[in-house]
């Protein structure tokens, strides 16, 4: 174990530069590939058969886009405010989000579930361990849409392709992929950020013969078994598996444990911290007094977030590093030295576990992250390093080559070496931060025509990150000039409380609609910027992943950097004045219908 007087920040860093430029690539972001056209079957839906329908052509109250922990939060809290007429809509079979696509073997919640799974006091649920499996956090989703009868009207395995605001009737006229063109009063966004999966763009990659697929699209059909394992049909197979990140150290376990011969193929490791999980005490669940969740989810989030608890009532890896952790999810790296000597004395105690625990040294050095804490996400697991210790598991390492070089028929090819396979598995991760109103690939237009892309041309323009001036009844859910956390889902939760607190209001008053005034959109986007940490600088020392854009990008000025319990109080401050910024009367929304966006923003 490292003290601060063991730690030369000087050498600790230029380990780490060098460990980053052997990994950075001039491609970027650039060297995924979209899993459309040619791989469009790796998105294809394995678990719910398509089920062919008549187009849609009625009107609803609220159309909800995204059936995840985002969307189904803000139904129940609409049901729960007396507002009718909520469609669900979602590409996926059922409700769930990322935790339908995802049930590859080994998936579970990386936070307490007991802080995790939304509404279990109010749908009176306790959950079986401290961390859940995916289909018991699955069929929690599927709970919640019951018990707030959400399933009502619901449109599955449909896409909305375009969104446009109808002047005269006052809605959005909403159309998708399975030929529907129906009408909304109101539509909120909740597309969620880890469901489009992505893939590595290996040359060769359409040639390999064997089997191949993406981890939230798992083949129990070739591999057998189920999320808990028993992957018998494995056990004559050669297997690879691309990605070291949140899934790998899942995934790899259970496939060590099954097949053949396993090859991990590793461009830079994960940080592998403890887990520690166990089942839930019954006395416990039975102790628990009515709002105790509620109280748990505070207390998490005030400790990361730094603000001061008489008591932490979550012990974990994640309420071990509040510190570092805020350097990325509000941009306050370089504040002090201290912070980066307590980076240096983490790493090294990861580092130190990885010898503790992998037999071969060469192996164990491999494994070793060489990084800031949260260059990437932090990762947990009691099973996925003592996977290197089996005879059947190989590790090859991708740094040097900046990634798998190429796919043959029959092989994985680094560099110089090929790797025959009967099966590659790509943990590759997700599109993520991009939904299809950012990446246009849900068109919306607003009032006059306008784009909602071109009202963002010079960046996102927002009031709250929920609503953006010249879209009318147009809200969304996410982290873009709002507050983020680990617990994403109490970020949701939040969110949708807001949301339908707005629309509450607004059908009360009888608004014409929700939509933000010009001066006080102009006014939220200055707040963000002027309060926003540049984190520019950490970005570039860290190796490359989605947190830095692979490398090449910084995004800064986009999330809430004060934090999430400043940002949640300010919003319930917010909701108990008039909420004039975004009511517009009768008699404003006539005016502005007598404007294009443009000449009313001019």
């Amino acid at each position: 174990m490292s003290d601060e007087n063991d730690i030369d920040l000087d050498v600790i860093r230029d380990v780490y530069r060098r460990e980053r430029d052997r990994r950075i690539r001039p491609d970027g972001a650039r060297q995924y590939a979209r899993v459309a056209g040619d791989f469009g079957y790796y998105a294809k839906d394995p678990y719910t058969a398509r089920t062919e329908r008549a187009p849609v052509d009625d009107r609803v109250e609220v159309l909800i886009i995204g059936a995840g922990f985002g969307g189904l939060q803000t139904g129940a809290f609409l049901r729960d405010a007396g507002i009718d007429g909520i469609r669900l809509m979602d590409e996926a079979g059922d409700v769930g989000g990322t935790w339908y696509w995802n049930r590859y073997p080994g998936v579970r919640c990386d936070i307490e579930s007991y802080v995790y799974m939304p509404l279990l006091e109010e749908t009176g649920y306790v959950p079986t361990e401290r961390y859940a499996t995916g289909e018991e956090i699955r069929q929690h989703a599927v709970r919640i849409a019951e018990h707030y009868d959400l399933y009502r009207d619901t449109l599955f395995q449909t896409r909305a392709t375009s969104l446009t605001w109808d002047e005269d009737a006052a809605e959005w006229i909403v159309a998708t992929d399975r030929g529907d063109q129906f009408r909304a009063r109101y539509v909120i966004t909740s597309s969620g950020t880890l469901t489009q999966p992505k893939l590595p763009g290996i040359p060769g990659i359409e040639t390999f013969r064997g089997h191949t697929f993406h981890t939230s699209r798992w083949d129990y059909g070739y591999t057998g078994g189920d999320q808990n394992g028993g992957l018998e049909m494995l056990r004559d197979k050669r297997v690879g598996v691309v990605g070291t990140g949140a899934t790998g150290l899942q995934v790899v376990p259970q496939l060590a444990e099954h097949a053949k011969e396993l090859v991990v193929f590793q461009r830079t490791p994960s940080t592998v911290d403890v887990r520690d999980n166990r089942p839930t005490d019954p006395e416990w669940a039975a102790s628990l007094e009515p709002g105790w969740q509620r109280e748990r989810m505070e207390n998490f989030l005030a400790v990361l977030a730094g603000e001061p608890v008489e008591e932490s009532l979550v012990t974990d890896g994640w309420t071990r590093t509040p510190s570092l952790q805020r350097e990325i999810l509000s941009g306050s790296f370089g504040e002090t030295t201290d912070t980066e000597v307590d980076d240096a004395i983490t790493m090294n105690r990861i580092r130190t576990r990885v010898d503790e625990i992998v037999d071969d040294p060469a192996t164990a050095a491999v494994l070793k992250p060489w990084y800031r804490y949260m260059c990437k996400r932090p990762g947990f697991s009691d099973r996925y390093l003592q996977s290197f210790n089996q005879p059947n598991v190989r590790l090859v390492d991708t740094a040097d080559t900046h990634g798998i070089s190429a796919m043959t028929e029959n092989a994985v090819v680094v560099g110089e070496d090929e790797h025959e396979l009967d099966c590659v598995i790509f943990a590759t991760g997700f599109e993520a931060g991009v939904s299809g109103v950012v990446s246009g690939t849900l068109p919306v237009a607003g009032r006059g025509g306008r784009q909602l892309l071109e009202a963002w041309g010079r960046g996102p323009r927002t009031l709250h990150g929920f609503y953006t001036h010249g879209f009318p009844n147009l809200l969304q859910l996410g982290a873009m000039q709002n507050a983020n956390s680990v617990n994403f889902v109490h970020i949701l939760q939040e969110q949708a409380t807001h949301i339908a607190a707005v629309i509450a209001r607004a059908e009360r008053e009888n608004a014409a609609w929700v939509e933000p005034s010009v001066d006080s959109e102009d006014a939220w986007v200055r707040e963000v910027y002027a309060t926003a940490h540049d984190t520019s600088a950490f970005q570039a020392e860290c190796t490359p992943g989605y947190y830095n854009g692979e490398g090449t990008a910084a995004i800064t000025g986009m999330t809430y950097s004060p934090g999430p319990v400043v940002f949640h109080r300010l919003l319930r401050e917010w909701r108990d004045g008039d909420m004039s910024d975004v009511l517009v009367s009768t008699e404003q929304a006539t005016a502005r219908s007598q404007h294009t966006y443009a000449e009313a923003t001019a």
